[in-house]
C-alpha cells in the first residue's frame, strides 16, 4: 500500500520576517537617536561645524546646478550684540527663558493664525528650531516632528539656555548661503555681529521665517512689532 505523500503546505515565515524586520528597525532608531544625543552632548563644547540644513542647501544646489557659496562663521554669544539677541527671541520664541523646549501656547496660537490666514511666525521654539536645524533640515514630516520631540527636552537639559541660544544665532539661515548671526550681519550691512543696532536687530530677526524670500529694509510693520514686545519683555 502506498503511502499517501505529505501534502501539508508549509507555513510561510512572513510573520517571523515580520518581528525580525520591526527588530531590526527599532534597533536601527535607537541607534540614530543615541547619536543623535551624543552630538548635542559634545555641542555643549564644541561648535558643530555644519548642520542638516547647510547639507541640504548645498545637496539643492548640485541637483539644480546652481552655484552656491556658504557664508559662515561660528562666533561666542558675548561678540553678538544683546539688542540683535533680544530682537530674535521677541520675534521668535517670547518665553525662551521660562519654558522647558515646548510653548504650548505658542503652539495653539500659531494654529489659530494659520486657520485664518494671519501667520507671521510658527510655535516652534528655539530649542526646537535648533534640533531641526542640527538634524533634520527644512522638510516637514510626522516622523521628524516626533524625533524632534524626544530631543528637545535633551537638548534643553545638556545646553542650557545660553548654549541653545549661541547655538541658534550661529546655526541660523539668514539668507542664500548665509548662516549665523556674524555672517549675516556681514551680508545684510557690511557689519560685525557686535556692531548691530536695535533697529537693525529687529529687521534681522524679521526675515527668519522666510530667510530666502525677505530682506530686512522691506520689514518695516513687522520690525516694529519686533521693537514693541522687546520692550514688552523689558529689553
Amino acid at each position: 500500500m502506498n503511502e499517501n505523500p505529505d501534502t501539508t503546505p508549509k507555513t510561510p515565515h512572513r510573520k517571523g520576517y515580520l518581528r525580525s524586520f520591526v527588530r531590526w528597525l527599532l534597533i536601527g532608531v535607537a541607534l540614530l537617536w543615541s547619536v543623535a544625543v551624543l552630538i548635542l552632548v559634545a555641542a555643549r563644547w564644541i561648535d558643530p561645524p555644519t548642520t542638516a540644513v547647510h547639507m541640504e542647501r548645498r545637496l539643492q544646489a548640485w541637483i539644480h546646478h546652481k552655484p552656491y557659496h556658504e557664508r559662515y562663521e561660528f562666533v561666542p554669544l558675548g561678540q553678538i550684540s544683546r539688542d540683535f539677541q533680544h530682537a530674535v527671541i521677541a520675534a521668535e520664541d517670547m518665553r525662551f527663558y521660562q519654558h522647558h523646549g515646548f510653548d504650548w501656547n505658542a503652539m495653539q496660537l500659531a494654529a489659530d493664525n494659520d486657520m485664518e490666514g494671519g501667520r507671521m511666525r510658527g510655535g516652534s521654539t528655539l530649542t526646537q528650531q535648533l534640533v531641526k536645524n542640527l538634524f533634520f533640515g527644512t522638510g516637514r514630516s510626522i516622523l521628524r516632528k516626533g524625533a524632534e520631540f524626544t530631543l528637545v527636552p535633551v537638548a534643553e537639559v545638556v545646553l542650557g539656555k545660553q548654549r541653545i541660544l549661541e547655538l541658534y544665532l550661529n546655526e541660523v539661515e539668514w539668507g542664500p548661503g548665509v548662516y549665523g548671526a556674524e555672517a549675516a550681519c556681514n551680508y545684510h550691512y557690511r557689519a560685525s555681529a557686535r556692531s548691530i543696532d536695535r533697529e537693525q536687530g529687529a529687521r534681522l530677526a524679521a526675515i527668519l521665517p522666510l530667510p530666502l524670500k525677505r530682506r530686512p529694509e522691506h520689514m518695516n510693520r513687522y520690525s516694529g512689532l519686533i521693537q514693541e514686545r522687546m520692550l514688552q519683555l523689558g529689553w
